[in-house]
């Protein structure tokens, strides 16, 4: 061995010994758990056990810290940019992870780079829902009566670039129709809409939309599920109803710095797993009629480039844009 191979083999070895110490030991003070969304919204629902199971577990606080703008990208950036140490993670929905490069003419972060993934936290499917004024009792006659309004189908949503979004959207491309998004601030003021008759359609997370459902007040025609949900086993998949295709997930991700030695990525990911088999945490699933989907790093990062190549050909086909 030269000594040149000598030198840079002990400089790998000094760099794997820090990096396993450094995973051995966090956290060694408060970590900063980011959310880049607003209080109070499903992000929320899951960083807050996971942030207490932490805290708990570790005996260091994880405080969730919610800066949210840009759909997104304004938090997500900052854990992007932040120390590879542990002291910063970030909890987000989808979309600025695999949806808004596809949608925004500027990113000020790449997912895939400048993140490192930990695991996926759950993931829930989303339900078709239209006003009950709207004849039809199912899939096919959904359609039908769409086709029929001859491109002035409107079809709303919690927002440009939104899981919500972007599944209509996949919904408009697979079965070939022909309508309109219109995008509230917040599911929230669309689920109003369409209660209203203002909207007649809409995508959402079984979380937000099923007392609406349970009470008669709309009516649930398909989930995007593999499977059915429980909360609504009387609804059939997408496939069930003869469009097989249309298979969409509300999902909730733990990510870290891009930098983040892979050892130390791997000691949050067990940490973080033990929380979600937790009694705490299972209670957040079963409430939210979510499935648990903790995962390896590398299964989630597999998971996350499937995603952005899938909704990418879904914004390229339908020109979907937030800009």
């Amino acid at each position: 061995m030269t000594a040149w191979n000598r030198r840079t083999a002990l400089i790998a070895l000094g760099w794997a010994v820090c990096s396993l110490a450094q995973a051995q030991e966090w956290p060694t003070k408060p970590v900063t758990v980011v959310v880049p969304w607003p209080p109070g919204g499903p992000s929320d629902t899951v960083a807050r056990p996971m942030s207490k199971g932490l805290t708990d577990a570790l005996g260091k606080s994880f405080v969730v810290d919610n800066r949210g703008g840009a759909g997104g990208n304004i938090g997500s950036a900052a854990v992007a940019k932040g120390a590879p140490d542990g002291s910063m993670l970030l909890i987000t929905s989808s979309a600025p992870i695999v949806i808004n490069q596809h949608v925004y003419k500027k990113m000020p972060f790449e997912a895939q780079k400048d993140l490192a993934p930990v695991t996926n936290l759950l993931r829930v499917p989303l339900v078709l829902a239209i006003n009950p004024s709207i004849p039809a009792k199912n899939l096919k006659e959904l359609i039908t009566h769409i086709q029929a309004q001859g491109g002035k189908f409107q079809y709303a949503s919690s927002g440009n670039g939104t899981p919500q979004h972007m599944t209509g959207e996949l919904f408009k491309m697979t079965a070939k129709l022909d309508m309109t998004h219109v995008p509230y601030k917040g599911s929230a003021t669309a689920i109003n809409d369409v209660l209203a008759g203002h909207a007649p359609m809409m995508f959402d997370s079984t979380v937000a939309i099923l007392p609406h459902i349970k009470a008669g007040k709309l009516k649930a025609i398909a989930v995007t599920g593999a499977k059915r949900s429980e909360q609504l086993p009387d609804v059939p998949t997408f496939a069930e109803a003869g469009l097989p295709g249309v298979e969409s997930y509300a999902w909730y991700g733990l990510l870290a710095p891009g930098n983040t030695p892979k050892e130390l990525v791997a000691k949050i990911n067990a940490e973080a797993i033990k929380v979600m088999k937790g009694p705490e945490y299972q209670r957040v699933l079963k409430e939210t009629g979510s499935e648990f989907v903790g995962d390896t790093p590398e299964n989630f990062a597999a998971f996350i480039k499937a995603e952005s190549e899938k909704w990418g050909k879904v914004a390229k086909a339908t020109g979907a844009t937030v800009d």
